[in-house]
């Protein structure tokens, strides 16, 4: 295999100097450094009768780094940066709102009736807190990004429930919770303890406590989708405390797709700033057009497309099929990500609005054997894995 001594060095070269800026009397210096290191790359490569795409993992992701700069649009270097204090805003007695609207969700759930009426005004009030809430910010001139850390934690779940699919989808966990609760409670000989559930935005993946004759168990709006074994082992663990079995059906759940994409979704809805595609170095608008003509005939209808207000490392991209919007995470937009793998988190994100999702046994499956299929198409597949699991594992 062909080995390019030098080329490492001189894209970790070249990133040092992007990251500090170009003066604009060494730009062409700059310029010609980046040209000539391609350049060499590229001859060596004919000359061996191969592409870069075939060097060694180090040498084509410094390759890439260095054939993807935008040589006519670099970072000027500047003498001083100016730090500008961000306003924050926190809602009055939201928390108080929210547990009130917890307790009704509670409520209905003990019933284990749910009647259309119920959730219609369940979502009428919902929505009405949250255009209050845009309404407050609206008028001090900012957005519910600007939210203190806790209100826009709480806002963004009343947002989550405000569609309908998802407050539908949250009164059927929460009344699945109730009853496996009801059903333990009696099994461990605790017929008489009443057991609290309540389905949140919350940082963990559950708290639980005794108070009194009461148990309070409040468990991630994640969980929103899991299974009866994952709904059980939660329960399990509010009435007996932790068991090793239990601990690790909890935490394989929360290492699923379909966990994370829940959190992400929540986290995406205070942290998109503007609805536009056009960042500082790549145009989703642009990639949409190019993915579209070559992996969908160009029969794929656009979607919204965004960047996400700060940068994330656990995952990269979300589709949200009630807003028909992807977010793309922030951490994607920047000189050093090579575009194939940009294109290749708004591709997979694409597949989610091509394919939709199925129900299987209960479950909703996204991450079908179809869309694994259509995914591996992906013409850098590998490359775009292996450079998504280096910026996962910073």
């Amino acid at each position: 295999m062909l080995q390019i001594r030098g080329l490492v060095k001189a894209a970790q070269k070249a990133q040092e100097q992007l990251k500090i800026g170009v003066a604009s009397a060494e730009v062409p210096a700059f310029q010609k450094f980046v040209l000539t290191s391609v350049e060499t790359v590229e001859s060596l490569c004919a000359d061996a009768k191969m592409t870069p795409h075939q060097l060694p993992v180090r040498s084509r992701q410094a390759y890439y780094f260095l054939k993807n700069i935008d040589l006519h649009n670099l970072p000027s270097s500047v003498s001083h940066v100016i730090r500008t204090q961000v306003q924050t805003l926190g809602i009055k007695n939201i928390k108080t709102r929210q547990k009130s609207i917890l307790w009704e969700i509670l409520r209905l759930a003990s019933s284990f009736r749910l009647e259309d009426i119920d959730t219609y005004e369940l979502n009428k009030t919902l929505s009405g807190v949250v255009a209050a809430i845009e309404e407050i910010c609206h008028e001090q001139n900012l957005t519910p990004v600007n939210l203190t850390s806790s209100s826009r934690q709480v806002y963004a779940w009343m947002k989550f429930l405000a569609v309908e699919a998802n407050l539908k989808l949250h009164l059927e966990t929460t009344q699945r919770l109730k009853l496996i609760a009801q059903n333990l409670c009696g099994y461990y000989g605790h017929e008489t303890v009443n057991h609290v559930v309540e389905l949140t935005n919350l940082s963990g993946l559950y708290r639980s406590r005794w108070l009194g004759n009461n148990i309070n168990l409040i468990v991630s709006e994640g969980f929103i989708n899991a299974n009866e074994d994952v709904l059980t082992a939660l329960v399990k663990i509010s009435l007996q405390g932790k068991s090793q079995e239990d601990t690790r059906i909890i935490r394989e759940y929360a290492s699923s797709d379909e966990y994370s994409d829940i959190l992400l979704e929540l986290d995406l809805i205070t942290e998109t700033a503007t609805e536009d595609g056009k960042g500082k170095y790549y145009n989703l608008d642009q990639l949409f057009d190019k993915i579209n003509c070559e992996y969908f005939a160009a029969k794929l209808t656009k979607p919204r497309l965004m960047w996400s207000q700060f940068q994330t490392y656990r995952k990269f991209g979300h589709y949200e099929p009630a807003r028909n919007r992807i977010v793309i995470s922030l951490t994607l937009d920047e000189i050093a990500i090579p575009e194939f793998v940009v294109e290749f988190v708004l591709y997979h994100e694409l597949l989610h609005k091509y394919h939709g999702e199925k129900w299987v046994n209960g479950r909703r499956m996204v991450h079908t054997p179809d869309f694994r299929h259509d995914e591996s198409k992906f013409k850098f597949y590998d490359e775009a894995e292996a450079w998504l699991s280096k910026l996962a594992s910073r």
